[in-house]
């Protein structure tokens, strides 16, 4: 009797520690699921990904992992474009002209003036109609120009060599990254090749070149270009207006290197006088450069110049009214593509046809 007692007891033991096992068992696998259930409740529904306008798709909230955990996603907008910001650039480039470039759209693209191309690029001579396909180009990365530093030279006189337009300052000279002169020892050795930023230097007038005839009125020329022949007094222009149909410029503005303006005008164009007056040139060949060129004398010291024409339908020292067609534009001396070369002269000296005509 004794020994089943004993069995009984130990195997009700057993049963109560399977009992209590299962019971912890239980209890810890609720609390789990519990735990779980409760913190996927406490997350934002998944946001399904949506197109834009653009359809593209967008992004949305974040939303919970797979395990009930976590972020699997990160609430931005979506860019398929990186945006890089524009570095300042401190060498010079060199860029191959093709067909249909100008001196303008060049000295746009890399935020320079025309008149620093020409400083830096020799074969140019100076002219911007010398552009040609091909021909390669050194762009400085800002405005000025090179200047190989020589022995005796120093920064004071360097800048003041170079303030011919603009003044150029020393520190500027110092300062500038792509020259990379100490700034503790500020030197330069003779043969190195120094940016001058704003320098500038005299460029060469090719339009002096080309001369016209003297205008005799009531002693007044109205201009000092002179030649062989003189033409007799005539009409006086009393204003000038625009010399082609189209409004536009194709090419080179007004500036140094350039003294006129390039007007959009295709190959047989009409080419209008700007104002009454008395042609004083009307020449066709090469003209250094100017191709077939006519020039008209208004007798009150203004002079307009019409170059690169195809045909000129005027003869020297004709009279010619204001708005009369006297040929049609072209691309004939060295010019770059057919149009309509503009020049205003006053008291035989450049000026910008823009503060005149537009």
């Amino acid at each position: 009797m004794k020994n089943i007692l004993e069995k009984l007891k130990a195997s009700r033991f057993t049963i109560i520690s399977w009992v209590v096992t299962v019971f912890v068992v239980v209890a810890l696998l609720g609390s789990t699921i519990f735990y779980k259930n409760t913190r996927a409740a406490s997350l934002p529904a998944a946001a399904q990904p949506t197109e834009s306008a653009s359809g593209q798709p967008q992004v949305g909230e974040p939303v919970a992992g797979s395990d009930g955990s976590g972020v699997s996603s990160i609430n931005r907008d979506l860019q398929l474009k990186t945006n890089i910001p524009e570095r300042p650039r401190y060498e010079a480039v060199t860029y191959r002209v093709t067909r249909g470039d100008a001196m303008l759209s060049i000295a746009d693209e890399y935020k320079v003036k025309s008149e620093t191309i020409l400083y830096v690029n020799k074969q140019l001579e100076d002219n911007p109609h010398n552009l040609k396909p091909g021909m390669e180009l050194t762009i400085p990365p800002v405005d000025g120009l090179y200047y190989e530093w020589e022995d005796g030279d120093t920064f004071e006189s360097v800048a003041e060599k170079f303030s011919i337009t603009t003044e150029v300052k020393v520190d500027d000279i110092v300062n500038f990254p792509g020259n990379g002169i100490d700034l503790t020892d500020p030197k330069v050795e003779p043969g190195t090749l120094v940016m001058i930023p704003g320098g500038s230097r005299a460029l060469r007038n090719w339009e002096a070149d080309v001369q016209a005839d003297v205008r005799v009125n009531n002693g007044s020329t109205g201009t000092s270009d002179f030649g062989g022949n003189t033409c007799n007094g005539g009409v006086v222009g009393s204003g000038l207006g625009w010399p082609a149909d189209d409004h536009t410029l194709s090419g080179n503005p007004y500036g140094p290197g350039h003294l006129g303006i390039d007007i959009s005008a295709p190959e047989g164009s009409n080419v209008y006088a700007a104002g009454s007056g008395v042609v004083t040139k009307a020449q066709g060949g090469y003209n250094y450069g100017y191709g077939n060129v006519i020039f008209i004398d208004h007798g009150n010291g203004y002079v307009t110049v019409y170059a690169h024409l195809s045909q000129i339908n005027v003869s020297l020292c004709q009279v010619v009214g204001q708005g009369s067609l006297i040929g049609y534009s072209g691309n004939t001396g060295n010019s770059f593509g057919a149009h309509l070369h503009f020049e205003i002269r006053r008291n035989g000296t450049n000026i910008n046809p823009y503060e005149i005509v537009q």
